[in-house]
């Protein structure tokens, strides 16, 4: 019993693998873990049992929790668009746009991957959507099988990183920062990672073109009537777009001068980017819709389906994350706003139902259960966990590691690369990011910069070989038996579980490179975010010990002022009253000293907080 009653945070940490390595649901484990354990911490004396008396307390504030509002939003804001005919459509105007250029189908799985992610934000909608309907496409035109389904799997997982991620909601609320944070820290680093896989994209384009091959010409659809592409057009459009962007960050002072009626001479740069984006794309939308209202026909079809298509989940993503970004919004109301706008927009496209409607809802339900369930286990872990000094031993064990802050984050990346093997991004979060957070708070680490930096690395927990989930979601809509083609009447190959595996490694490779980048240039994420405001709590103190000096009742106010003769009399008065009184109790001497100068007490107090 003395051994248990030593290491009880190990034995504790122990028993929760073993629970979970019996298969046993993550949620039920934790749970189960901590009430075991929290039991018998009392009958062995190593905590109080007034511990079982927090855990009301604390699910009350999971409850209360308003941050955990925007997690059943967005998924609910995602749903709709997906179930919609939104993916569809994006897919082919995009697929059509790129199919001329070799390697252009992947292309768009890549750009409309990121598009679904910054929509939606569900992993599994995006990859069932893309393997549901690009696959079929990418197999008709002879690409390649691995790098098919790997481009697709992987363009599913960008739900992880771009805002609105559900993973960065929950990693904010376990690290104790804000949300909106997160998402501007995870901005740049997402769109990084984007980069690799087009660059991946565009070598094999150039070294394999036969694993990549464009669309044929009787494969594009959007033809002028004389024959032509319509690109022309559409580059002018872009154009339009991109210089009115262009004049809208440049002379952004002077526009929040004219709006406010007061002199501004610095915009913050996220501001900037959502702004003058925003602008580009409704110039972009006007046009078209004036094209389209007065019968100019100045559009080729090409770029009106373009920008008709792109526009709406455009400037619903400029809705949500600029009002984020630009603080008009908290990410659960920008969240409410988002589900509001895909209910909106999925009745202008004549896609809104009752069914589509409760079968949203069902899913969101379930999900958001999901979280809370896990949340709730988790908590009553780390109550028990952290009550038996867990997070002592933990730090204790991590902060010795050679290497210092860099080995720190080596060490955290490799622990979380491993786990994702057999746990998901939501079990990782609950888990092992409670236990780290608080050793690399204690290194001098910025938590926005580890939280992306892990939630780059869980993005690997999708794609990992052979327990992926992105990788099973691929697979259960991927062909598994030889098909009959409908477009070109062939017998086509199904795709095989090792072909899937096989495309997925390049993309686990750019993912942990990703991680490498993040932990050498930690800027990339810390340099989007506000300045800090460092409070020095010794000069807070002073003046507020000036401020009560100055104030009656304390020796120099009006009331205090003394005459001459008054200050005699106390004098003569003073050894009387310190003959006269009682003696100091033992014990008593420190809360005397303090009463006797409130003044030092308070200023004592402000520079131990």
């Amino acid at each position: 019993m003395e051994l248990l009653t030593a290491n009880f945070a190990p034995f504790m940490f122990a028993g929760l693998i073993l629970f979970l390595l019996l298969g046993f649901p993550v949620a039920f484990s934790l749970g189960a873990c901590g009430l075991f354990f929290g039991f018998i911490g009392i009958e062995l004396g190593v905590f109080p049992a007034s511990i079982v008396a927090w855990l009301p307390q604390r699910l009350i504030g999971i409850m209360a929790n308003d941050t955990l509002l925007a997690v059943p939003f967005f998924t609910l804001m995602g749903l709709i668009l997906e179930r919609s005919g939104m993916a569809e459509d994006l897919l082919d105007t995009v697929g059509q746009v790129f199919g001329p250029v070799r390697g252009g189908l992947a292309l768009a799985v890549i750009f409309v991957g990121a598009l679904l992610a910054a929509t939606t934000g569900v992993v599994a909608a995006s990859v069932i959507s893309m393997g549901l309907i690009s696959l079929p496409i990418m197999l008709r035109y002879g690409y390649n099988r691995p790098v098919s389904a790997g481009v697709i799997a992987a363009s599913g997982t960008l739900a992880q990183i771009i805002p609105p991620s559900l993973v960065l909601i929950i990693m904010a609320d376990q690290l104790g920062r804000s949300v909106g944070d997160m998402y501007k820290g995870a901005f740049l680093p997402a769109f990084i990672l984007v980069g690799f896989y087009v660059l991946f994209v565009v070598a094999l384009a150039i070294f394999r073109p036969a694993m990549v091959p464009a669309l044929p010409p009787e494969a594009r659809t959007y033809r002028e009537p004389n024959g032509s592409s319509g690109y022309p057009s559409l580059f002018v459009v872009l154009a339009i777009s991109a210089v009115v962007a262009g004049a809208m960050a440049h002379y952004m002072p002077q526009l929040h001068t004219w709006w406010q009626g007061e002199a501004v001479d610095v915009v913050p740069t996220d501001e900037k980017v959502v702004v003058a984006m925003c602008g580009g794309v409704f110039v972009a939308w006007l046009i078209a819709a004036l094209n389209r209202l007065l019968k100019l026909g100045l559009l080729s079809r090409l770029a009106e389906r373009v920008t008709f298509v792109l526009i709406p989940p455009l400037l619903l993503i400029f809705l949500v994350l600029g009002t984020i970004f630009l603080g008009v919004a908290t990410p659960t109301e920008g969240g409410a706003m988002g589900a509001v706008g895909a209910l909106i927009m999925a009745a202008l496209r004549g896609r809104m139902s009752w069914s589509l409607l409760k079968q949203g809802l069902a899913s969101t339900t379930k999900l958001a259960s999901f979280v809370m369930f896990i949340l709730i286990g988790s908590t009553v872990f780390s109550m028990v966990f952290q009550a038996a000094d867990g997070h002592k031993w933990v730090e204790e064990l991590l902060r010795n590691l050679p290497g210092g802050q860099v080995g720190f984050l080596i060490f955290a990346n490799l622990v979380v690369f491993f786990l994702a093997f057999f746990l998901d991004y939501f079990e990782l979060s609950f888990i092992v990011v409670p236990l780290l957070g608080p050793v690399a708070d204690k290194l001098g680490i910025d938590l926005i910069w580890f939280g992306v930096l892990l939630a780059v690395n869980m993005q690997t927990s999708f794609m990992h070989p052979p327990f992926g989930f992105a990788l099973f979601f691929l697979r259960s809509v991927a062909p598994e038996k030889p098909y009959i083609d409908k477009a070109t009447g062939k017998r086509m190959e199904p795709v095989t579980t090792m072909q899937i595996y096989k495309g997925a490694i390049p993309f686990v490779l750019m993912q942990l490179v990703m991680v490498g980048v993040l932990i050498t240039f930690p800027g990339l994420v810390t340099g989007s975010l506000d300045a800090q405001v460092k409070v020095d709590m010794d000069a807070v103190g002073a003046e507020m010990r000036e401020s009560l000096e100055g104030s009656s009742g304390y020796g120099t106010g009006d009331d205090a002022a003394t005459t001459p003769a008054q200050d005699a009399a106390s004098d003569a008065q003073a050894p009387a009253a310190a003959s006269s009184a009682e003696p100091t109790p033992p014990g008593a001497e420190g809360y005397g000293a303090e009463s006797d100068d409130p003044m030092k007490a308070m200023n004592d107090a402000l520079k131990k907080k």
